[in-house]
């Protein structure tokens, strides 16, 4: 009898378990999830009754998201007793604004929440768990964050509004509730404003069609109806509607409006703004006009009325405040509001523009370079230059959205560069951007209370086409939906990226072209296993301090280069040091006593878009007394200006013995970086 108990058990725990690793599909994953004694499944194969409680004003809209669940569903007046879904608001659920109650018994489902929003949520869990039956189990859920969301950039490369639909379906599953879209910028204005038409009918077309040939040539926009023009805009008509099918997924779109910077084609077609010094290429709006106020409060009066999000994004970043310096309209314009700099000028236009917004019920966000001169009142901080600027604004009492370039910026490679379409440089894989925490511990109660979310940015300067931009976001975007909604202490990478490779061969049977997870390369293999070699832990002396490491790319500061780590596929990954004076790499490494050596080399990185060079030669020498030095090796290096990363190892092999080696690293006539991550010795 004992055996057959044990047998019963030993079955049970084995269903149960099989009934959590199903329901693990669940992405984000949940809070909490609950299982009964007794595992069981409701069969929803024949279809439930769908009844729907409280949500009067919105129970259109939770039908087709449960119709959306692929289960079968009629609907009813009443609350069924068998085979049932049951949505109800309620005051009494206590899971917040867009928590949920998700239970399942063999008789149906009922799906509690304080919110319309909170059922949608529960809809989509619900959805993922089906598989033409569902566990029985309670699910307690409800986000980490307020803010998810996903910047997407349609001013580089145009996408219509059917592309943006399709990502909205995707965000939708996943529980992210913002649609950053980012309208204008120098390569091209997109979105339709009657008062000044000609951001459209001009602003809006280029030619080349590529940004990368456009950026680096003439710069030109042209009419539209032009032969060869590229470009493009949303209409007001269908702005309105991509709000509308955003709002039915419980997703808010913030439209976002560049000021004062990337503004290069606002003044192309109306060059009557541009700073009196007239540059050939401007960007920053000029300040000192009024007639600029007069536009942007235009544009912006017409944006609210297409979009009712809180907030309205209007940049800030990037302003090279160059022309502000010799333009007597900005220079008056300081004089009479006594501002000492061109940062203060910039935070005037930025807190005119807040006053603005913020008497028409809204508030702004801003890159965190809205924090350079003083920060509007009212204003949020997205910060995308680290963290530090959304530190400083939670520290200050204001809100801040995490968007760090090092975890958000999902427009560098996910994989092996040579391996992946052409892109900024770098390299971000779905693992890096999983370990990202907005809000750890280490931080303050009352600083975590002002974060609001986290946000992933897919710039499209690279991003020709729909195919390509669906391969860079997802599945990283995968990633900052579940930092965004689950707890930090139930994230775990490698159950996340078992879940991931599901989500990601789903996407492909819808048709969409995510990267292939499943055939990830992975890191440069050079980093996978620290390197034992002659010079490990040995001293390290830079020479000048022209040739000196620059402070951002210290990686592991003067024990970088004989610390036994190498460097991956990014320079940002703190292991590759950068050197950006004059002279490049000059170092000396002490063996501590005269040391037999066969081989010295060290490896180099070149990535061309962002100024990473290989250097121009390399020379390599001995010495016991650290004074008279014998030349071993003086490599001359032709440098090809090319699209793909690439790496080189400059080394010398032969007999020898020193006490001290001197490796200098010479730049080439190109400006930027040399980027070096270990000087190996055997």
């Amino acid at each position: 009898m004992r055996r057959v108990y044990a047998l019963i058990l030993i079955i049970g725990m084995a269903a149960t378990a099989a009934a959590q690793q199903r329901l693990a599909s669940v992405t984000p994953l949940p809070t909490k999830v609950e299982f009964s004694d007794t595992p069981a499944t409701l069969d929803v194969e024949r279809g439930l009754r769908l009844y729907i409680e409280g949500a009067a004003e919105e129970s259109e809209r939770l039908a087709r998201a449960a119709d959306a669940t692929g289960i079968a569903l009629k609907r009813v007046n009443r609350p069924a007793k068998e085979r049932y879904l049951n949505l109800r608001v309620t005051d009494s659920a206590e899971q917040g604004a867009e928590g949920y109650t998700l239970d399942v018994t063999e008789r149906g489902v009922t799906i509690t929440a304080s919110t319309p929003a909170g059922i949608f949520y529960g809809l989509q869990s619900l959805r993922q768990m089906n598989d033409g039956e569902v566990e029985c189990c309670t699910i307690t859920d409800a986000p980490r964050f307020a803010y998810r969301g996903i910047l997407i950039d349609i001013s580089r490369h145009f996408r219509t509004k059917e592309f943006l639909m399709r990502q909205i379906d995707m965000m939708a599953q996943l529980k992210m509730n913002r649609l950053h879209l980012h309208l204008t910028d120098a390569a091209g204005w997109r979105i339709e404003v009657d008062s000044y038409p000609r951001l459209t009918s001009y602003a809006a077309w280029r030619t080349p069609s590529t940004w990368k040939e456009w950026w680096y040539g003439e710069r030109q926009h042209v009419e539209e109806g032009t032969p060869g023009a590229y470009g493009g805009y949303l209409t007001k008509a269908e702005a309105r509607e991509l709000v509308e099918y955003a709002a039915d997924r419980y997703i808010t779109i913030i439209p976002e409006i560049e000021l004062p910077g990337h503004s290069d084609e606002v003044l192309a077609a109306y060059p009557e703004l541009k700073c009196t010094n007239n540059p050939k290429f401007q960007g920053d709006l000029c300040i000192g006009k009024e007639a600029t106020f007069e536009m942007m409060q235009s544009i912006l009066d017409e944006i609210i009325e297409i979009f009712p999000s809180e907030y309205i994004h209007i940049g800030g970043d990037e302003a090279s405040k160059e022309s502000w310096k010799l333009c007597s309209d900005c220079q008056r314009r300081m004089q009479e509001e006594g501002l000492e700099s061109v940062d203060e000028l910039q935070s005037y236009m930025i807190h005119r523009i807040e006053e603005y917004l913020n008497a028409r019920g809204r508030q702004i966000i801003g890159w965190d370079e809205i924090l350079q001169g003083g920060l509007a009142p009212n204003a949020t901080v997205m910060s995308w230059r680290g963290e530090e600027g959304g530190i400083a604004a939670a520290e200050a009492g204001h809100d801040a959205i995490m968007s760090p370039h090092g975890y958000c910026y999902i427009d560098a490679p996910q994989d092996a560069p040579y391996s992946q379409p052409e892109s900024i440089g770098g390299y971000l894989p779905l693992e890096q951007v999983y370990s990202y925490d907005p809000a750890p511990e280490s931080m303050d109660e009352a600083t975590r209370r002002h974060i609001l979310g986290v946000q992933a940015n897919l710039w499209a300067e690279f991003i020709v086409t729909d195919e390509h931009y669906e391969h860079m976001l997802w599945p990283r975007a995968i990633a900052i939906a579940e930092i965004g909604w689950t707890p930090q202490q139930r994230r775990e990478y490698s159950d996340f990226r078992r879940r991931t490779l599901r989500i990601v061969e789903q996407m492909q049977q819808a048709g969409y072209t995510p990267f292939d997870l499943k055939n990830e390369i992975g890191n440069r293999p050079e980093t996978l296993t620290p390197i034992d070699h002659l010079a490990l832990g040995k001293s390290v002396t830079y020479n000048y301090p022209s040739r000196y490491y620059a402070p951002k790319y210290a990686a592991a500061g003067d024990a970088t280069l004989t610390d036994g780590l190498r460097g991956g596929w990014t320079y940002a990954d703190k292991r590759w040091q950068g050197f950006l004076g004059r002279g490049g790499v000059d170092v000396t490494i002490d063996m501590g006593e005269v040391t037999p050596i066969r081989s010295i080399s060290a490896d180099f990185m070149q990535i061309c878009g962002p100024g990473v060079y290989m250097p121009c030669m390399v020379e390599i020498a001995v010495s016991n007394d650290g004074e008279q030095w014998q030349p071993l090796a003086c490599i001359e290096h032709e440098i090809v200006v090319d699209e793909l990363p690439s790496f080189k190892s400059f080394g010398w092999e032969g007999e020898t013995s020193a006490r001290y080696i001197r490796y200098v690293g010479h730049r080439s006539k190109y400006s930027g970086f040399l980027f070096v991550d270990e000087i190996v010795v055997h």
